[in-house]
């Protein structure tokens, strides 16, 4: 009976992959876009799957979705490219872009207006990669879903 149990419950398994991407054209109202198909994405996962979604988690993925779009749109010619994957606890994202040149972050200033975002992307994140690919670059992020009851983040990597 448990097996049986086992197989109807409908929480994906850690080696399932749950996903969802997108193609986007390179406009600025591509970055609104990419945040509702996170947003829709969590909710999903929670409602189907009944996966934790803290609001913190739901925030901090639309947060590094806007953020990572952003600098695609900002600094590469063309489309890009948007995966959202749910991998032991964690949504990754994933932006591809057309433009070779790695992102740098750059040290905090408060007194520097704007061009923070990458050090809020790499704050909030429990990892933050930067890969070269044949063509243009992939940059990707990785956000733990649920906080544990002290309501710190769980799965946080020093």
């Amino acid at each position: 009976m448990d097996e049986a149990a086992r197989k109807q419950d409908s929480r994906p398994g850690d080696s399932e992959l749950v996903a969802v991407s997108a193609a986007y054209e390179g406009d600025s109202a591509d970055i609104a876009q990419g945040r509702a198909l996170a947003r829709d994405f969590l909710e999903r996962l929670q409602a189907v799957h009944g996966l934790p979604v803290s609001a913190r988690a739901l925030g901090t993925v639309q947060l590094v979705v806007s953020e990572l779009l952003t600098n695609a749109i900002r600094h590469a010619p063309g489309p890009c490219l948007l995966d959202l994957a749910l991998l032991r606890g964690s949504i990754t994202v994933t932006v591809w872009d057309s433009a070779s040149v790695l992102f740098v972050g750059r040290n905090a200033d408060p007194g520097r207006v704007g061009q923070h975002g990458l050090e809020i992307v790499m704050a909030v994140s429990q990892s933050f990669e930067v890969h070269r690919e044949p063509v243009g670059k992939r940059t990707t992020a990785s956000v733990m879903l649920a906080d544990d009851p002290g309501g710190d983040v769980t799965g946080r990597h020093p």
